[in-house]
């Protein structure tokens, strides 16, 4: 019967693994181990009475869940000489000892599924096998044996992280061996398979430390898992974001190439001949004298620009006067023509009889109507360019 419960603890362990896996995080080989002391008492099932041959009894265990309703861990207890149950009585302050492993089934998780996390209470079934020995004052009465173990524990989990559980812990171990207690056996039946007569009862309490894990929890956390529907939706998602990212690509080279092209104009007109200084010695150098409508008399009010050319040809050596004469549209072309002509040769004689320049440094041309000005009355002007050597 117990090789049999055995093996079926052991299947529903293993699926339990199995799914465990993809369910939960926290599974590292560090991960979801414990620790525990329990102490409490042990009495044969038969031929006793209970609480009148009880001896003290105290285990100390270490474990590793594997997933959260499968667990395998290792446990040594021994019996303290408190009672004698048969003789020859042990004279040292241990009667027996067990040092075994087992495996455990968290039935509420198994069953009912895992929450997340630890429920405040829980029941936890537990089968092992190990090695008992026996003490005795007869050195070849004292003996080893092979013992198989099944109990139930009933979990408390204290506090809000679930660190810490209290746990009420009764089983039965079968004495598996060959020898008679009058053969230097400590518990009664050792020549007995499963039987009452060679078992005994343990009932213990203790409390169990559950180590931190990798999680920053004590014990397992549930997977955050996806359905297909969401998982394609994701998909999508991420497509859209690609290709929005490619275009993103495709818009910066647009514009790079846009910013280079324009950095390139900056520096050509950066190299480009300042033209201002330029533009600024054709202002210095060019003089407007305006007429009156249908005059060539220079006006009273023009005086102040002859004067200005007449001293800025005499300022540079070997400089020329062009003059050019216009006219506005009013008239005929004829007229017009010998009009612009007129005004020419009015400045280039106020220029040689007042201001004394040589006639041979002086030019003079009729234009006729004249198109310099918007202003169709402003055309009606000389303009003097004075020419450097």
């Amino acid at each position: 019967m117990f090789k049999r419960f055995l093996v079926i603890l052991l299947c529903i362990g293993a699926i339990s693994a199995a799914s465990g896996q993809v369910t939960v995080e926290g599974s590292n080989f560090t991960d979801n181990w414990s620790v525990g002391v329990s102490g409490g008492v042990v009495t044969p099932m038969k031929h006793h009475p209970f609480w009148g041959d009880s001896r003290g009894l105290v285990d100390i265990n270490l474990h590793k869940s594997l997933t959260p309703a499968f667990g395998l861990g290792t446990d040594f207890q021994f019996a303290v000489n408190t009672s004698s149950w048969f003789p020859p009585r042990s004279l040292t302050a241990i009667d027996h000892s067990y040092l075994g492993v087992y495996a455990s089934l968290n039935l509420m998780n198994a069953f009912a599924g895992y929450t997340g996390t630890r429920r405040y209470f829980e029941m936890e079934l537990t089968a092992g096998t190990g090695w008992i020995h026996s003490y005795s004052n007869i050195k070849s009465n004292s003996a080893s044996s092979w013992g198989n173990k099944l109990g139930m524990n009933f979990n408390f989990n204290l506090d809000k992280s679930k660190t810490w559980t209290i746990a009420f812990k009764p089983a039965i171990l079968w004495n598996m061996g060959a020898k008679a207690l009058s053969q230097g056996g400590n518990l009664p039946g050792w020549s007995a398979r499963y039987n009452a007569n060679a078992a005994v009862v343990e009932l213990m309490a203790g409390v169990t430390y559950h180590f931190a894990n990798s999680n920053g929890t004590h014990s397992f956390v549930n997977a955050s898992l996806y359905d297909p529907t969401e998982i394609e939706e994701l998909k999508r998602h991420a497509e859209s974001l690609g290709q929005q990212l490619e275009n993103s690509r495709k818009e910066n080279n647009r514009l790079s190439s846009r910013a280079n092209k324009l950095q390139n104009e900056i520096d050509a007109c950066a190299r480009r001949p300042q033209v201002v200084k330029e533009i600024t010695e054709n202002l210095n150098n060019v003089r407007y004298i305006f007429f009156s409508l249908g005059s060539a008399s220079i006006q009273n009010n023009q005086q102040p620009n002859l004067e200005l050319i007449a001293n800025s040809v005499k300022n540079i050596q070997g400089a020329t006067i062009e003059i050019k004469g216009y006219a506005s549209p009013e008239g005929s072309s004829a007229f017009n023509r010998q009009l612009s002509k007129r005004r020419a040769e009015a400045v280039k004689n106020e220029l040689i009889r007042k201001y004394h320049l040589n006639p041979e440094r002086i030019t003079t041309e009729g234009k006729g109507v004249g198109e310099i000005f918007n202003v169709a009355s402003w055309n009606r002007v000389a303009v003097c360019t004075i020419n450097k050597k």
